[in-house]
């Protein structure tokens, strides 16, 4: 019998073949450049849930009438925050002993149940509530059959939560702002029921002496003081942005300022982040 040796090279010709992928230097020259925008047409409208969900009718319905209006100008991606029922669910799992990786879906079910709340709303257009999941995967195709889909804006890292806290630092702000920037989508609106930024809470003791911030970095904010309206993780995140240069927080409690937002107006909070102008 004849002996048949086979010589199979085992190497596959990449730059990285040789390589720690942690060390940033020897990765630059491969994942250095620019991702490309998978929807670049999409905005991203992130509706707070303390601020606005939990205000009941008065505050959720101008903002459905206002996002329907917009149905025939944007196709968006809108994605719901939890509120007050997750601090009680926080309050509940901290009593027991429960892991931030634990306290984490509990509070992204409220946010997830936020957004059935508007998607029903807003049904008789077309527009449904999707699970993350769905968005991963399916997004390009639910926005092909409707103008908007709905959606929980909590990452869903679950029980993968970073346990620098016993509170799960990643929450709703966070979770859109890494959406937005990994589709490339068109912009960010955060819609909550202030101004935008202040140098100190505006509904607070020190609320006289508040200043409205029409633009700052993010960069800026990270040592700030006092309260923010956005999650302060969102803050880290955004400094490695590729696409997404700033995000917008208006407020949703005066009509018209998400439709003035949407349409390229400077109408709240200018947020910057890290990214280079493409």
């Amino acid at each position: 019998m004849t002996d048949i040796s086979i010589d199979i090279d085992r190497d596959v010709a990449s730059p990285l073949a040789r390589q720690t992928l942690l060390d940033g230097d020897l990765t630059r020259p491969v994942a250095g450049g620019r991702p490309i925008r998978i929807l670049p047409w999409l905005q991203i409208v992130k509706i707070g849930g303390r601020s606005i969900m939990d205000r009941g009718k008065d505050a959720i319905e101008p903002i459905v009438d206002e996002l329907r209006q917009l149905l025939p100008e944007h196709r968006m991606l809108i994605l719901t925050g939890a509120g007050i029922r997750a601090r009680h669910l926080y309050g509940v799992g901290l009593s027991l002993g429960l892991p931030v990786g634990s306290l984490a879906p509990l509070a992204a079910s409220e946010a997830g149940q936020n957004g059935h709340i508007l998607a029903s709303l807003l049904a008789a257009e077309g527009v449904s509530y999707v699970e993350h999941p769905t968005i991963a995967s399916q997004l390009a195709i639910h926005l092909s059959a409707a103008r908007a889909v709905v959606g929980s804006a909590f990452p869903p890292y679950h029980h993968h939560e970073f346990p620098a806290s016993r509170i799960p630092a990643h929450r709703a702000d966070t979770g859109a702002f890494l959406l937005a920037d990994a589709l490339g989508a068109a912009g960010l609106t955060i819609v909550e029921d202030v101004d935008g930024v202040y140098t100190t809470d505006p509904n607070g003791p020190d609320g006289a002496q508040a200043t409205f911030l029409p633009e700052v970095a993010a960069a800026d904010l990270v040592d700030h003081p006092g309260p923010l309206p956005v999650d302060r993780a969102m803050l880290d995140v955004m400094a490695n942005a590729r696409h997404i240069r700033h995000v917008q927080v208006v407020n949703g409690l005066v009509p018209g300022r998400l439709t003035a937002a949407l349409r390229g107006e400077h109408v709240g909070t200018f947020i910057r982040t890290g990214a280079a102008a493409a």
